[in-house]
């Protein structure tokens, strides 16, 4: 028999305002604790020096997760010009370096080929996999001859925000899915012909969480298992806001949690589309919309 989790059923999202030093599943480990939840995952991971939005999914939000993964995010980044790095970042030892430095004119025309589909490489010390084995993990152990394929990415902007000094620019992106920002900095300082890794890395929103609305860890230990830490979380509706909405009935919704197809009210959705339908404004089920009914997938048992 199947040991029963301790913990609450709890349902929702806490969006963190992760601190640097720390990896995500750290985090993900203190927000379970400190909400004293049975299930809680993230939507997205930043690199351990990485700060800015973590939103952590909690007991039934976490069936929401995919739907943040794939929406949109957006960085601002330190590029340190002159140096690159084996992990491409400023963690990592300098393996090459140039006294060439560019100018605002030349690094925004270097951007340009940065935009839309793109193909990128992901830095060695990352958590791709290459025949069952972290790439981090080789390349901590001195195995670096190994290569990484290039992978799709959006990028929706790039954009120069500051140039503090010669060695230093800050930089602005909004990306899809799987964007490696130190990618970013490396094929950037390669361009240029100077080198660069990333120095400082923020995640300023991810889908419909902002960093402004995140709380930071300390808040969080100090509130740790009071009713006052639930007043931080985000409905966990708020994971499907990519997704239009269909109402539907008692009876509709009955069936879709039963894992039956329900009749929901009608609404612009085209056939084959996918979408959420609700009762009183609380998610019911995740599905595909046929002909008045929704199709579902995912089926979401909230707690009252």
């Amino acid at each position: 028999m199947a040991r029963k989790r301790k913990g609450r059923d709890i349902s929702g999202w806490l969006v963190v305002d992760k601190p640097a030093g720390m990896t995500s599943t750290a985090v993900v480990n203190k927000v379970r604790w400190a909400m004293d939840a049975k299930k809680a995952g993230h939507a997205g991971t930043l690199d351990p020096d990485a700060t800015g939005v973590l939103a952590v999914a909690l007991g039934e939000a976490t069936k929401t997760v995919p739907y943040i993964t794939d929406a949109l995010k957006a960085y601002t980044f330190t590029v340190r010009l002159g140096q690159s790095t084996n992990t491409d970042d400023a963690e990592g030892e300098v393996v090459a370096s140039s006294d060439s430095r560019p100018t605002d004119e030349e690094i925004k025309e270097a951007m340009q080929p940065f935009l839309g589909d793109i193909m990128q490489v992901p830095p060695k010390f990352s958590a791709v996999k290459i025949d069952g084995q972290r790439a981090y993990k080789l390349a901590r152990d001195g195995d670096e001859d190994f290569e990484l394929s290039a992978r799709p990415l959006w990028v929706e902007e790039l954009i120069l925000v500051d140039r503090p000094d010669a060695d230093h620019v800050v930089l602005e992106m909004t990306c899809g899915k799987g964007g490696y920002v130190r990618s970013i900095a490396r094929d950037l300082g390669a361009a240029l012909g100077c080198y660069g890794h990333v120095k400082e890395l923020r995640r300023i929103w991810s889908g419909p969480f902002e960093a402004q609305d995140g709380i930071p860890l300390e808040q969080i230990n100090e509130l740790a298992k009071t009713p006052a830490l639930d007043e931080f979380l985000h409905p966990l509706e708020q994971g499907l806001a990519e997704l239009p909405e269909l109402k539907c009935t008692p009876e509709g919704a009955a069936r879709l949690r039963n894992g039956n197809p329900g009749m929901v009210l009608a609404s612009d959705v085209e056939y084959g589309d996918e979408a959420w339908a609700s009762l009183d404004g609380r998610a019911v089920a995740v599905g595909i919309y046929k002909s008045g009914e929704l199709h579902p997938s995912r089926v979401f048992v909230q707690s009252k």
